[in-house]
């Protein structure tokens, strides 16, 4: 009998016991390559040296003083960093650095509201997000995720937030439409909610550049951004960025924002930030958000007892300059390219995978029951999870999820191996990834 609460009350889950890159070991020496970075956490494999020394060497100094009274190096040097390589457009930002993603979105609501009530423009309070998404398991951000299955036990509990829907070509993409027309139709669906709930009570709009868990590693097509980052601007309501997931490397640029060719007002970002290494996360809020509350109050309104920890941002740091330093961008983009083919070549004419999608090395395949129709499977079959049960037989860690068709029926598996993953482990998660899937549908 195990003391802690589980995720699942109903099994019995292996002990880890040590990680050599990117595969992890069990009690009974069983080993698992990790091709999800748990849920896209691990992007560096789970014993790089550099990281490891960077935290004994932290901790043998100071570990803990709090923000009220003192800064640290480490904060302070890791800040800079994501401040200068951030997206064009976001100008002379600061970050604050929480313990998770959930928090991290937490903070950035409240920061949203600050700034129109530092600029005295008190009437904005409403949130618009998309559906299906999800933005963390606190209530303020699961109100703002648009998933259906996630919220519903909530319901009662969670402020009102507008949805629109998402820009997914998969389901969303009419016949004969164009990714240019796609785009332009699903990003003025914003414009449209705005107008509706009127202009002068909107506070934000919340997205994620590559959308994440709820639809699996989504890209949004081509002009998208650009055309919200227009409807943002002319309504005066802020953008923020969701890259929690799908941000510091994973899409193949260190910000995923950055291929789409604009800048967020408010940026969440967590999983590839510290790599797993410690819990951290950050709001990075642009160079127009910092000037309203420098101009106004002078003081942020939020404040958690573990920001910027010494430790949790000492390792972070070591994660993003072994990113940069050992140019592994760079083979996420060939390893993500490899990962694409591989995909194409053994799923694309599966007939119950419908869809193959994703960025960098954040991709996934979506299954139906009926790939003319686009039909999903029933949700009580969660063949999603199955494939997850099924791979973790064959050594092979995968992320499940459902919800992608209706909010609860829709089966997706993600796939996001570490950005150090080789050619031969690439070929090999897809072949075991491949045997899992047709184990889950003779199931």
């Amino acid at each position: 009998m195990s003391a802690i609460f589980h995720r699942s009350l109903a099994k019995t889950l292996p002990t880890v016991v040590s990680g050599r890159g990117n595969i992890l070991f069990d009690a009974d020496g069983k080993e698992y390559l990790d091709a999800c970075g748990g849920a896209a956490v691990s992007c560096l494999g789970h014993d790089h040296p550099k990281i490891r020394k960077a935290l004994k060497e932290h901790i043998d100094g100071v570990a803990f003083a709090h923000t009220s009274f003192f800064t640290n190096e480490p904060a302070e040097t890791l800040a800079q960093f994501l401040v200068d390589r951030a997206p064009e457009g976001t100008g002379d930002g600061r970050v604050m650095f929480l313990g998770s993603g959930s928090e991290a979105m937490e903070a950035a609501l409240k920061l949203a509201r600050q700034y129109h009530l530092e600029r005295g423009d008190v009437a904005r309070t409403k949130i618009i997000a998309r559906a299906p998404s999800y933005h963390g398991n606190t209530l303020g951000a699961l109100a703002t995720g648009g998933h259906a299955g996630r919220r519903a036990p909530f319901q009662p509990l969670l402020m009102e937030v507008s949805h629109i829907d998402a820009a997914y070509g998969y389901r969303m993409q009419k016949e004969g439409e164009n990714e240019k027309d796609f785009a332009l139709r699903m990003a003025n669906l914003l414009d449209e909610e705005i107008r509706r709930l009127g202009p002068e009570t909107v506070m934000a709009f919340v997205a994620e550049p590559v959308v994440g868990a709820s639809l699996g590693t989504q890209p949004s097509p081509e002009g998208y951004y650009k055309r919200i980052r227009e409807i943002c601007d002319e309504h005066g309501v802020l953008y923020i960025a969701d890259e929690v997931m799908c941000g510091m490397g994973r899409t193949g640029s260190l910000f995923a924002l950055e291929q789409e060719g604009i800048a967020a007002d408010i940026t969440t970002l967590a999983k590839g930030l510290g790599a797993g290494y410690q819990p951290i996360a950050a709001v990075m809020a642009a160079e127009k958000v910092v000037k309203a509350v420098q101009d106004g109050s002078g003081l942020l309104w939020n404040g958690h007892t573990y920001m910027s920890h010494a430790i949790a941002t000492a390792g972070s740091l070591a994660v993003q300059q072994v990113i940069e330093e050992d140019n592994l961008l760079e083979n996420v983009r060939a390893r993500g390219e490899q990962l694409r083919g591989a995909l194409y070549a053994t799923f694309g004419q599966h007939p119950q995978v419908g869809d193959i999608r994703g960025r960098g090395l954040f991709w996934t395949i979506e299954l139906v029951a009926d790939k003319a129709t686009k039909a999903p499977f029933p949700a009580e079959r969660k063949l999603a999870q199955t494939i997850q049960s099924k791979a973790l037989d064959l050594g092979l860690m995968c992320y499940p999820a459902q919800g992608c068709a209706d909010g609860t029926n829709g089966d997706h598996v993600l796939l996001a191996p570490a950005y150090t993953a080789s050619e031969a482990e690439i070929s090999r998660i897809v072949t075991l990834l491949a045997s899992a899937v047709d184990a889950a549908l003779e199931a």
